[in-house]
């Protein structure tokens, strides 16, 4: 039987299902946003995509002088084209992760230089030292280069290079790398420069097309290949390489009057097309020579065996693939190409982009068993590509040495830049008209007419928070999250599918007095979810398997996370509720070392409930519950996030406080915790459920000697032969005009060796928007959500996170670190613009006062330096942006954006219960009980733009949730298309708006007028006021009950932008731990385990 099924008779499957017609959706499905694989005949000039409203384009009278793409050559080359075919054009995208500290040129000797006076010619740069695998001795970086000088300026001895297409032994292991992540350059900030070889095209290889089209109008002409707008001027027949030229060394590697490029700011969306290389080295030699020596051996088993094991490559060659890198951040990668030195990719990336770059990097690798060896790169000016045009071309591949790698070694590119500021979608909010379809260029589309619920806590008792009005004459309604989650499960009929991070079968979802009359109250999730399996239903649950925790022959270890997976699947081991524990697994083609790594540091992350529920006419629909709440120990808490006093009733069986070593003996205190979740009802649901299917179905996939037992997971149900179960297509949506409806949207950040179903076939995974790195398949939407909808926001933006790491390819320091993710970077260039635009903008960030567990120790001190190095980036950009309009003195980066985190005092009661066990004296813990007070543990993962459009789901904001191949996670983005800034032209009053004062009213502990505006600076500065003063309680030696739980962050911001410790609090009261971390020694923490 096939595990996967149709929703309905029309038709819903995965790809390689039966059912799933390839590689289209059906009708009744919409299919996610199309993602054109490149053509097989050149398309004709197309304009940018046209996202509604007024185009792509904002406005023709704001449209900068971007001509539109020249006339595209003949791609690929037919069968009677020659070998030294090529096309007009030229390209960029990356940057190369390396410092420009020692200065390089290659031995002018060995080529010849050819002179161009024509405006036309474009001087293509490179740099040879960033292909450098040594380390430099001092700094610990590798060396780096420019064209300052025409020698190596080096205190050591440098060693002859040698030709690029032979490489010798050393060489060639001395490039081996066990990872991607490069050191970076420290490149200079925005509007610096630094000096770069510059590659001048051969004179001879430029041709001309008398029969070019041509047109004009009061903006600009273009005839033929020229195209001149105002005072640009703008030439088609790009830098073009031949073969021949490449093959007789005619490529000048630098020339000697060329600039220093200046570093400038991408910000927008950079298009880009790689499609093949020519001539590559080998860089398997020495393993084809090996192969060679044991093939000629006289006649034997041995050499027969090799023989037949290469029978169908009769010589080993390199595997290439290619890295785009835009300053220090790698932001794509095509797939590997087995066995080829001309490889063929033709694959397509858009890439959102905001990274200060002199120039664009494409780095050629070859993939090996161990990691990856350099073969070579082409980088090119962002000068190039800040034209807007589209330019495509061949370019030469330059060696470690700055020389062609072998003689007519090239690559293809194809690339064209879109600024932020000139792309509609970004002009007019989330939903702004019936056009708006969603965040683009995700595997999920934008699904309307569902309902949300939005919650805060796993519990929110009755009368607790204050009542909030929103428009039309309704109330807020305060969410009870868990409540709810067991009753979706009591009135299940047919399903309960479940996942989690961590599931503990003794948790309680129902507690407290108020709530006895609750069906199955007292019963434990265990028991709840054995009682449903026993009425027949179909109970799945998937658990990720912590490699720490282990049950061997009646031996069992906790894990280090205490996730109790092994406790639960020996709860369900023999009842009918199938439980599996799915560890995170490295793709099969992936370097042994990556395997390795991704087992060991990364996790499932996702978090869901899926449940069949009631729906109209007796029949059944989908339910969904999604966000930051496991359905395990520690979780359960309400908004008034109490240290003891629940310590004798709610909390008596569920204690949680990982910072100190003492049970619930010692008398506390717990570790309050404050998360977000939500339900979806509706088509989103649905696509919810579909992303159960692919993981269940490629986690029940047995590997090793399991293989030999025929066996066929029959697990999940065929919904499509249950006709009581509603398909996508004939649900009951709610109407556009219908002020209750939501449009809602799924996002993912999950690869192909998690989930069965994605497309091996690259033009058809770019069709669903998943994009091919190296020998993944990657879903990484939740970061192109983020991304779009702070792009999207005009006003401010909330963000409430259990993490808040990024974008540090902009850091001052430890730009290689990899912590890529753009976020941070684009809050910060959001808040810039509108300073610029002399708007007001605000953007609120609630994170934990410290990560869960100890503070002082490395692991928690790097996380804590790689966010304060986060914070600075950001005061830092918004200083800049103050000082360039003149307002530095009377604006400070605080009124712009602020950090706040949470906690909480109990005064003593009488009730509480009694410690049972001393804690000694002078410890953390002791001083944390003296002083009643502890941080509440922020674990959201959510973000508010504008009231108008929420992001909640399971994804941090850090690498590992943001990448798609590191932690799994899952989201959701939903708006109310009646409650919009475009369809109020006011502040909207909807859902959203009474969720996010509904979180206010819980941290802050009052209601204000001027938290309805939370752009505005009088909110800013009374929301900033505040929290400082419940820092103040919370710090101080007297002990008070606190209202309010929400203080600023504790560190100080400068006027310039600086972040630096408070003095007289460099660290967590009683706890202890630098608040700005410390950096501590590299040797015993994996860098991915912290960003």
């Amino acid at each position: 039987m096939d595990p996967y099924r149709r929703y309905d008779s029309g038709g819903y499957s995965p790809s390689g299902s039966n059912h799933y017609p390839n590689p289209a959706y059906p009708h009744n499905y919409p299919p996610p946003f199309p993602s054109q694989h490149p053509p097989q005949h050149p398309p004709p000039p197309q304009p940018p995509p046209n996202y509604g409203y007024e185009g792509y384009w904002v406005d023709p009278h704001l449209r900068p002088p971007y001509p539109p793409p020249p006339p595209q050559a003949n791609y690929p080359p037919t069968q009677s084209s020659p070998a030294g075919w090529l096309s007009s054009a030229s390209f960029p995208q990356g940057s190369y992760p390396y410092s420009h500290q020692e200065s390089f040129h290659p031995d002018s000797s060995t080529h010849q230089y050819h002179h161009q006076t024509s405006d036309t010619c474009t001087q293509l740069s490179h740099s040879s030292s960033n292909l450098h695998h040594e380390n430099d001795p001092q700094s610990g970086r590798l060396p780096n280069y420019s064209a300052q000088s025409p020698h190596v300026e080096t205190n050591a001895t440098s060693n002859p290079s040698t030709s690029a297409s032979l490489y010798p032994l050393n060489n060639l292991m001395s490039e081996m790398r066990l990872s991607d992540n490069h050191r970076p350059l420290d490149s200079s900030s925005p509007g610096g420069s630094f000096h770069r070889p510059s590659l001048m095209p051969c004179q001879s290889c430029h041709s001309s097309d008398s029969s070019s089209p041509s047109f004009s109008s009061n903006q600009g002409s273009f005839s033929g290949n020229s195209f001149q707008y105002g005072q640009y001027s703008f030439n088609s027949n790009d830098s073009i390489i031949s073969d021949s030229a490449l093959a007789q060394n005619q490529i000048v590697p630098f020339d000697p009057s060329a600039k220093s490029l200046r570093v400038l700011l991408l910000h927008g969306t950079l298009d880009i097309w790689v499609y093949e290389a020519k001539n590559l080295p080998n860089m398997d030699l020495f393993t084809e020579r090996l192969r060679q020596v044991f093939t000629k051996t006289p006649s034997g088993k041995l050499s027969t065996k090799i023989e037949e094991s290469v029978s169908h490559q009769k010589v080993i060659t390199s595997d290439p693939y290619v890295s785009i890198s835009l300053s220090s951040a790698i932001v794509a990668r095509t797939r590997v190409i087995s066995n080829d030195q001309n490889p063929v990719w033709t694959q397509h990336f858009s890439i959102l982009v905001a990274h200060n770059v002199a120039e664009i990097s494409f780095i050629i690798k070859d993939s090996d068993f161990i990691g990856s060896q350099l073969i070579g790169a082409v980088e090119i000016p962002a000068e190039r590509v800040m034209s807007g045009q589209r330019i495509e071309n061949w370019y030469p591949v330059l060696g470690p040495n700055g020389k062609v790698c072998k003689a007519g070694a090239a690559l293809k590119l194809a690339i064209q830049f879109f600024p932020v500021e000139y792309q509609a979608l970004y002009r007019f909010g989330i939903g702004a008209g019936p056009a708006y379809s969603g965040v683009p260029n995700t595997y999920f589309p934008l699904r309307k007419g569902g309902k949300v619920t939005l919650y805060q806590d796993a519990h929110v008792p009755d009368n607790l928070l204050p009542s909030i009005k929103l428009d039309d004459g309704v109330t807020f309604k305060h969410g009870k999250c868990w409540q709810d989650i067991s009753e979706a499960i009591v009135q299940a009929r047919r399903l309960i599918y479940i996942t989690g991070w961590s599931i503990y079968d003794k948790i309680k979802l129902v507690r407290g007095s108020s709530n006895s009359n609750v069906f199955h109250a007292g019963s434990t999730l265990g028991d709840l979810l054995k009682y449903k399996s026993q009425e027949g239903l179909r109970v799945l649950v998937l658990v990720w398997d912590d490699p720490t925790s282990k049950d061997v022959l009646g031996f069992q270890k906790e894990g280090l996370m205490q996730t109790h997976d092994e406790e639960t699947r020996r709860f369900f081991k023999h009842s009918s509720v199938q439980v599996l524990l799915c560890p995170r697994s490295a793709g099969k083609r992936h370097s042994w070392v990556k395997q390795q790594e991704v087992g060991a540091i990364f996790t499932h992350h996702q978090k869901s409930v899926l449940v069949d529920s009631e729906a109209i006419g007796g029949r059944r629909k989908i339910t969904a519950f999604v966000g930051g709440l496991d359905l395990c120990d520690g979780r359960f808490d309400t908004p008034e996030h109490h240290l003891f006093r629940t310590l004798g009733t709610v909390h008596k069986d569920d204690y949680h406080n990982p910072t100190f070593t003492a049970g619930i003996d010692s008398g506390g205190p717990r570790e309050p915790w404050h998360d977000l979740h939500c339900r979806i009802d509706g088509p989103a649901a649905y696509d919810v459920l579909y992303n159960f299917e692919q993981r269940w179905t490629k986690a029940a996939k047995r590997h090793g000697l399991k293989k030999l037992k025929r066996w066929n997971d029959d697990a999940l149900l065929q919904l499509d032969r249950l006709p009581e179960i509603i398909g996508i297509s004939e649900l009951n949506t709610f109407n556009d005009n219908d002020p209750e409806t939501w449009h809602v949207q799924v996002f993912r950040s999950i690869d192909s060796g998690s989930v069965k179903g994605f497309p091996k076939d690259v033009k058809e995974a770019e069709t669903r928007n998943l994009v091919y790195l190296k020998n993944l398949i990657v879903d990484m939407s939740i970061h192109t959500a983020y991304v779009e909808a702070i792009r999207s926001a005009q006003h401010f933006i909330y963000i409430e996170n259990q993490y808040f790491i990024g974008s540090s390819y902009n850091w001052s320091a430890h730009k290689d670190i990899g912590a890529n993710n753009m976020i941070p970077m684009e809050l910060s260039l959001k808040i810039a613009d509108k300073i610029r635009a002399h708007e007001r903008f605000s953007v609120y960030v609630l994170i934990p006062m410290w990560p869960e567990g100890t503070p002082t120790s490395i692991a928690m001190q790097r996380i804590l330096y790689w966010q304060g190095q986060t914070m600075q980036m950001m005061y830092e950009t918004i200083f800049k942006a103050l000082e360039e309009v003149g307002l530095e003195k009377t604006y400070h980066p605080q009124d712009y954006l602020n950090f706040f985190c949470l906690g909480n005092r109990d005064e003593r009661d009488n009730n509480e219960a009694p410690s049972k066990s001393a804690v000694p004296e002078n410890t953390p813990h002791a001083r944390a009980l003296k002083n009643r007070r502890f941080m509440i543990y922020v674990h959201s993962k959510g973000m508010i733009v504008d009231d108008e459009y929420v992001i909640l789901g399971s994804a941090n904001i850090n690498q590992r949730s943001m990448e798609g191949s590191r932690d799994t996670e899952i989201a959701m983005g939903a708006y109310q298309p009646q409650y919009t800034w475009f369809k109020k032209r006011e502040h909207p009053h909807g859902q959203v708006y009474g969720y996010r004062m509904s979180l206010w009213a819980e941290h802050l502990a009052v209601m204000e007028d001027c938290f309805q505006h939370p752009e505005s600076l009088e909110c800013v500065r009374r929301v900033r006021d505040l929290s400082e003063n419940y820092w103040k309680q919370f710090s101080a030696n007297e002990v008070t009950d606190m209202k309010g739980h929400f203080m600023k962050y504790p560190v100080k911001i400068e006027a310039n932008g600086k972040v630096k410790p408070i003095p007289g609090c460099e660290t967590f009261p009683d706890i202890g731990g630098n608040i700005l971390g410390t950096l501590g020694t590299p040797a015993f923490i994996q860098e991915n385990l912290t960003i």
